[in-house]
């Protein structure tokens, strides 16, 4: 739960998280979002799901408390090769099986719309984010006196299973809006795990991204193949969950953002989604290491070297990834769960940043993107 005295001495401020993988959690773990993390917690107790995942750090009541009030939500398949063990349901081997599964994460968030629109709120145009954002910003939520419905953009967390380009209008009528080319790499494109780079294939593939409208996230890609997007891409570019690799020990799949990336992005108006995951803080954090060895601060460190480069709180977001692989204990120690996020207000204002720096690191920055690409 969040801290009377923060919210007393910061005033609650709306939050956009850049990416969660909400379906996948649904589909694999059986987890809904619609419960509170002490429930779902509970329903987890003594099974193998925190054992490979963490505990939960998701549910509605919590994104109430903390003012999350637009998330950007992700179909998210795992290429076979990858899994981490036989649990994975949304592992694919053929493309077949990717478009299969990807359907059925898409139809699995249409039904949580239509079944709980007072909860949950698809937003795909510019009408549906006034919709969604107005009353958070006529007040805020007071759970469970005074609650709103959350919006979900939606994501396509790499599309290593495609195989036409002519496949992206109909992800975009169906209202996914931001989208990353790959998650391990492929030989179009270079990333995690496959670390080519942008082949002239690949390159074929961003100019129908940007063709159909697309927000691209190069959070996945390899440095090689993220400096061609930067240099080309046509539309908006973001990285939706990433840190600085500079503060970090290691980095041996390029996962983080370089001095050279960070400086493109900032240049070319993009936006930079840092995440809260002790082992992209302190690589070499375990699990059983004690909790009090990564703190928020250390989060607010890569928020502030962005800003430093930028020279303003313009480019630099929230992404937090909450419960894509990880959970609870493998955050920040001021965290328990996602109404816990208002704490960085705090560390950010020792920092010195002003109530409008932490509004634009808190939700202004993505809404500004949102509101650059959306259609009416």
């Amino acid at each position: 739960m969040c801290a009377p005295h923060i919210q007393a001495q910061f005033p609650m401020t709306l939050i956009i998280d850049g990416h969660q993988d909400i379906a996948y959690n649904a589909l694999t773990f059986g987890r809904d979002v619609r419960r509170s993390v002490l429930e779902t917690r509970q329903r987890e107790a003594n099974t193998w799901i925190p054992r490979v995942t963490g505990e939960t750090l998701l549910g509605w009541p919590e994104y109430q408390q903390a003012q999350v009030g637009l998330i950007f939500a992700t179909i998210f398949l795992t290429p076979a090769r990858y899994k981490a063990g036989e649990w994975e349901t949304q592992a694919y081997t053929m493309p077949e099986e990717g478009h299969r599964l990807a359907e059925a994460q898409l139809a699995w968030y249409r039904q949580l719309f239509e079944r709980d629109p007072d909860l949950f709120r698809p937003v795909s145009t510019r009408k549906d984010l006034d919709a969604v954002l107005t009353p958070w910003f006529q007040q805020p939520a007071i759970y469970p006196e005074v609650t709103h419905p959350v919006g979900l953009v939606l994501t396509l967390e790499g599309i290593e299973w495609m195989t036409d380009p002519a496949q992206l209008p109909a992800w975009y009528e169906a209202g996914v809006r931001l989208v990353g080319m790959v998650w391990a790499g492929d030989e179009r494109c270079g990333g995690m795990y496959q670390r080519n780079g942008l082949s002239r294939e690949g390159q074929g593939w961003l100019a129908a991204l940007a063709e159909t409208g697309f927000i691209l996230d190069i959070t996945h890609m390899s440095e090689a193949a993220a400096l061609v997007a930067l240099e080309r891409y046509e539309g908006v570019v973001v990285a939706s969950h990433s840190n600085v690799r500079t503060l970090l020990s290691e980095d041996p799949h390029e996962r983080h953002l370089s001095p050279l990336q960070i400086r493109l992005l900032i240049e070319r108006d993009g936006l930079i989604g840092v995440l809260p995951f002790n082992r992209y803080l302190r690589p070499e954090w375990k699990n059983s290491d004690p909790r009090e060895q990564v703190r928020l601060e250390h989060l607010i460190a890569h928020i502030d070297t962005i800003c430093q480069v930028a020279g303003n709180a313009r480019h630099v977001a929230l992404g937090t990834d909450f419960d894509g692989g990880f959970g609870y204990p493998a955050v920040p120690l001021e965290i328990n769960t996602i109404a816990d996020l208002p704490r960085l207000a705090e560390g950010l204002h020792q920092r010195g940043y002003t109530p409008a720096d932490i509004a634009a690191i808190f939700h202004a920055n993505w809404q500004r993107i949102l509101e650059k690409v959306l259609p009416e």
